[in-house]
């Protein structure tokens, strides 16, 4: 048995779920412009490999300060349905069901909320969830502070490492599917790194390296759709 680590945006998935949160959450009036043009700065940043943006992403947790957890609840499982669950990748669910049969433990390794990751878990039958949590008070308020580090470049090594000790493995016996150069952290780590439609950064270092490239189908981006009572968008 060994570890199988899966990445959400662009590598399940054939879109940058990121992107289509913000501008969905601008349409129905929960994000202001500021916020999304930081937002989609760091979205950017993010498919072009760089690694060190983790005050970015505090930044964009601490927004949620004061918001009731059950509200972004209902707004995320409304997204995922409308749309997320459309943009898997066509061939993600065989890679999925390829390490399910060889008896491997499954884990997202995402650097998405764990709002959207239950969704994802749940359609695809994976185990564990390694993403970013956020901390929530008595009240049910999200205060703004994340939960166990963040899941995001090098801390997604750390959330990695503590799920291998936790279940007896080891990294070195583990598989890695991401898109992403900010991902190196632990595809220099595990024992089967495999970059899926990686961005330009990892696809020379994957040729560079010799690493595994996979082509799981094309990119297939749906429209955004408005929810029942959405405001109307810029």
């Amino acid at each position: 048995m060994a570890i199988a680590f899966f990445d959400l945006d662009r590598t399940l998935l054939s879109v940058n779920a990121g992107q289509l949160w913000v501008r969905r959450e601008v349409r129905l009036g929960h994000m202001g412009r500021w916020q999304a043009t930081k937002a989609a700065a760091w979205i950017f940043g993010y498919h072009l490999g760089f690694s060190r943006l983790e005050k970015v992403l505090e930044d964009a947790i601490g927004t949620l300060r004061g918001t009731p957890e059950a509200d972004v609840v209902a707004r995320t499982l409304a997204f995922y349905s409308e749309e997320v669950e459309p943009t898997y990748r066509p061939r993600a669910r065989e890679a999925v069901e390829h390490h399910r049969a060889r008896g491997d433990v499954l884990a997202l390794l995402s650097s998405t909320s764990s709002y959207l990751a239950d969704p994802v878990l749940a359609a695809l039958g994976i185990e564990h969830a390694l993403c970013n949590r956020f901390e929530v008070d008595s009240a049910g308020l999200f205060t703004g502070r994340a939960v166990g580090g963040l899941c995001f470049g090098p801390g997604k090594l750390g959330h990695a490492l503590a799920l291998a000790e936790r279940l007896g493995e080891s990294l070195a016996d583990a598989t890695f599917y991401t898109d992403s150069a900010s991902d190196l952290a632990v595809l220099e780590v595990v024992g089967s790194p495999v970059a899926v439609h990686p961005d330009p950064t990892l696809a020379r270092i994957a040729a560079k390296r010799g690493w595994r490239v996979e082509d799981w189908g094309p990119a297939k981006p749906v429209s955004s759709r408005r929810g029942r009572g959405s405001k109307p968008g810029p």
